[in-house]
């Protein structure tokens, strides 16, 4: 019997991790917001704390122990791109987590499948994308099957929809704008420097909300803070980050999106078992594999665009851009960001909220802060 190589069993080794990181940062969110069992309904908070733990984390590893480098940030960059991508950021992490509260896991990562469908019309509206007939057939699909999976939904509450919709477009929008805004700047950023940028701005928008919404709240309702629950859910989430940053390195954007369609199937009967109010239905489940196949269509039609744009230039074409480059004060760097596998660094501040919809940026060869604690 052949032998396996190590490589490739470190590999499905990064794939395990990542899989039952994502799962279980969710069910873990899940268990601590919902009424019926830790019973922290405080969404805000609970993210809040995720941005301070990370914050502080990204901080020692920056400028105590020097794991990595500060990028070069100006105050016009961190203007013009950080606090804009944060205030998006920190809406799509309010909106999804608010959803646990109404919604079952089940159901939420059945909406999860408008990821793409809201990813490809923010990216029009931002004009880095083509309205395309065949994109347009595929989301409609998706949407279709969403829309069965919901009809099918035993416990369909309209106000968790609303919240858990409204993060999906607020992450898919960040997501666009992040790809506009660093790659305009040639910026890029590893996951512990995403972490160190992103990560306190967020804290401040989040804050906001949190005074006017949560603290009176806080103040009258008999709160149980365990140090241990939230030191843990928060350290989860840290770690899922990193491990999609290994797994995307070490495999690729495409890895991550099939490994994420398990790991949605995977968290969907898990919740099920553990949440036993999670109930499914055949109609939950055939909207759902509608949707699927119109995501998986997506992805492969994504992953055809990519692989032309990447074909070798000619002679011609080379020549003519090396001349451009030369007349201007741009500095061309081959596969900026890149981490030897053509993707860009990656950082998902994930709740696994959907860290193949992330990849959809990635593959495109963008440097991006990736998403969220807690959805």
């Amino acid at each position: 019997m052949a032998m396996i190589s190590k490589p490739l069993v470190f590999t499905y080794i990064y794939l395990l991790i990542y899989i039952l990181l994502s799962s279980g940062v969710i069910l873990y969110n899940k268990w601590v917001l919902s009424p019926k069992y830790f019973n922290f309904p405080f969404p805000i908070t609970l993210t809040m704390i995720h941005m301070a733990f990370s914050g502080m984390v990204s901080f020692f590893l920056v400028r105590v122990f020097k794991v990595v480098s500060p990028v070069k940030m100006t105050f016009e960059i961190y203007v013009t791109c950080v606090i804009p991508i944060s205030a998006f950021f920190a809406a799509s992490l309010w909106f999804g987590n608010t959803a646990y509260l109404y919604i079952s896991v089940a159901f939420i990562q059945m909406l999860k499948a408008l990821m793409p469908v809201a990813t490809f019309i923010m990216a029009i509206m931002c004009g880095t994308d083509k309205a395309r007939c065949d994109v347009f057939l595929n989301m409609l699909v998706v949407s279709v099957g969403v829309v069965v999976s919901s009809y099918g939904e035993i416990h369909f509450n309209v106000g968790g929809t609303v919240y858990q919709v409204t993060g999906i477009f607020a992450e898919a929008l960040r997501l666009v704008l992040t790809q506009v805004l660093l790659q305009k700047k040639g910026l890029t950023l590893n996951p512990i420097t995403s972490l160190y940028y992103i990560a306190p701005c967020s804290f401040v928008f989040l804050f906001v909300p949190w005074y006017l919404l949560e603290k009176p709240g806080m103040e009258v309702s008999q709160i149980q803070f365990n140090f241990w629950i939230f030191f843990s859910n928060a350290l989860c989430a840290l770690a899922l980050n990193f491990s999609i940053f290994l797994v995307i390195g070490r495999t690729g954007a495409i890895t991550v999106r099939v490994a994420g369609v398990l790991k949605d199937w995977i968290l969907i009967a898990l919740s099920t078992v553990i949440f036993p109010e999670s109930t499914i239905t055949v109609l939950n489940i055939t909207g759902y594999a509608i949707a699927l196949c119109g995501v998986v269509m997506y992805n492969y039609l994504k992953v055809r665009d990519v692989r032309a744009s990447q074909l070798p230039e000619t002679a011609p074409e080379r020549m003519s851009k090396d001349w451009k480059l030369e007349k201007s004060s741009d500095i061309y760097v081959p596969n900026s960001g890149g981490n030897g596998s053509g993707e860009a660094n990656t950082l998902s501040f994930s709740d696994g909220k959907d860290e193949e919809a992330q990849s959809l940026i990635t593959s495109s060869r963008s440097s991006h802060i990736g998403r969220s604690f807690a959805d």
